[in-house]
């Protein structure tokens, strides 16, 4: 069993100002070793309604595809997880790996040390972790709810990738969208809450992390995700994107559109194929309506 989420620590677990390092030190050491195996894609822009969409295309994913065909049933890559990939302790509850298969730079996955379902809610043991991370590394933080969300393994983890990580420097494509306003972007298709996190200061991450919980349930809520604060398991699957500037949620509906998967990442304006074949499709169905597809419509 994982310590109760609701637990706060007192002081953060890790040094400030060292994790950082740490992860640009480890990569180097597990690149060396081969124990991290980054995936290389090519990227091109695809526009949508005045939307500029970055597309990344996989050049070669048989690496990762040979090694979950080789691996057991219900093999859990995080326990024990693979001694060259740790990065740090940040809590009695959580630690930080770098990822494995790696699109971006420096992605790592904040993972409970004992096992907890992907499927389950988020707690405050979580946020603190998150928190903790976000306070140092300036990036997106993101959950994958679910199978149906994109999550593909059932330890509970959270992402973060540093920013910008749009080869041209350039900002999350959607983020103007999330600053604009709380709630509801009308300008987005699909189903979603939104709320500012840009008062929070995150170098007091332990404080911040009871807000981040209570902006969380507030947006889940909202989205009808949950009936009450004290649920333990949401109503649905669903993505959680968090800067330090604001945080998103999206109800999921399903795991893929015509073929083409989704995760998180997708509803910043930042997606993933294949495949030239999937790009192709990709343009011809537009973004935004294979992000809604995945979702819900707007009401």
């Amino acid at each position: 069993m994982v310590q109760d989420p609701s637990s706060a620590l007192d002081t953060p677990w890790l040094s400030p100002g060292t994790l950082w390092p740490k992860v640009k030190q480890q990569t180097q050491l597990a690149l060396d070793c081969g124990a991290l195996q980054p995936i290389n894609t090519t990227y091109e822009w695809v526009e949508d309604r005045n939307l500029r969409f970055l597309v990344r295309v996989l050049a070669n994913i048989q690496r990762k595809e040979t090694a979950a065909r080789d691996r057991p049933p219900n093999f859990n890559p995080f326990l024990p997880y693979e001694p060259e990939l740790f990065v740090a302790d940040l809590s009695p509850t959580h630690l930080v790996l770098l990822n494995k298969f790696n699109v971006m730079d420096h992605h790592i996955l904040i993972v409970t040390r004992e096992f907890a379902s992907q499927d389950s809610l988020l707690g405050l043991a979580d946020f603190q972790a998150l928190a903790i991370g976000l306070s140092e590394m300036d990036g997106l933080g993101f959950y994958n709810g679910g199978r149906i969300a994109g999550a593909s393994q059932q330890h509970k983890h959270l992402q973060i990738v540093p920013l910008p990580f749009v080869p041209d420097g350039s900002h999350l494509p959607l983020e103007p969208l999330m600053l604009e306003t709380a709630g509801i972007n009308l300008k987005l298709p699909y189903r979603h809450a939104i709320a500012p996190l840009d008062a929070l200061d995150f170098t007091q991450p332990l404080t911040v992390a009871q807000t981040l919980l209570e902006q969380y349930q507030a947006l889940l809520s909202a989205l009808n995700l949950i009936q009450t604060p004290a649920a333990t398991e949401p109503l649905g699957a669903y993505n959680l994107l968090v800067t330090r500037q604001w945080m998103c949620a999206v109800p999921r509906s399903q795991e893929s559109f015509a073929d083409i998967p989704v995760n998180s990442l997708g509803f910043t304006g930042a997606l993933l194929v294949k495949n030239q074949a999937q790009l192709d499709r990709l343009r011809e169905l537009g973004p935004l309506a294979v992000l809604t597809a995945v979702g819900y419509a707007a009401r």
